[in-house]
């Protein structure tokens, strides 16, 4: 089977249930955001200096997310219907942040993105579920309801990123960089 089809060279691609929408359209952003995080986390998946838990979370991230963008790319009406996003895998990352966050030091201060080059990529991780979310949303208000689960998912999501982000520079001895009003 080739892997182009030719199908979309007129600006339009199909959801899962076979209706033709614009490539501009609401639900491709959610979904086409989704498989960009994906990426990205994939991306921070190959650096090899990640705390050891850290590579079991994200793979179990890797799979919702594509779960999710599924879910997104596919009609209410399809006779396939995708395994969505559970309240159990919500639970999941707020175990994961509240465990990472437990060790790490305290601080009273706006966090700059960087300090090793693994923290900044979960850091740009972390900005694009944040577009997700919004994509999501924008979805939502367009008439194509997005599950509140879901929604609660991506949010919790880029906030495990920041903690992870945090995480990895002290698993590498990397100075957090604080924002400095005058500088």
């Amino acid at each position: 089977m080739k892997i182009y089809t030719r199908t979309g060279d007129a600006g339009l691609t199909s959801l899962v249930g076979g209706k033709r929408v614009p490539k501009t359209s609401a639900r491709l952003e959610a979904y086409g955001t989704v498989d960009e995080l994906n990426s990205h986390i994939g991306l921070l998946l190959a650096y090899e200096c990640l705390p050891p838990e850290a590579y079991v979370t994200l793979r179990r991230v890797q799979h919702r997310l594509f779960n999710l963008s599924s879910q997104l790319a596919t009609e209410p009406e399809s006779a396939y219907q995708p395994q969505g996003i559970a309240q159990s895998d919500v639970e999941e990352l707020e175990a994961a942040i509240d465990k990472a966050d437990a060790a790490l030091p305290r601080h009273d201060r706006f966090i700059l993105p960087g300090g090793s080059i693994p923290a900044a990529q979960a850091h740009v991780c972390r900005t694009v579920a944040r577009r997700a979310e919004r994509r999501m949303l924008q979805m939502n208000e367009q008439g194509h309801p997005v599950d509140p689960v879901a929604l609660s998912y991506i949010n919790r999501l880029s906030d495990y990123l920041f903690v992870l982000a945090r995480q990895i520079n002290v698993f590498m001895s990397a100075p957090e960089i604080f924002w400095e009003k005058q500088l």
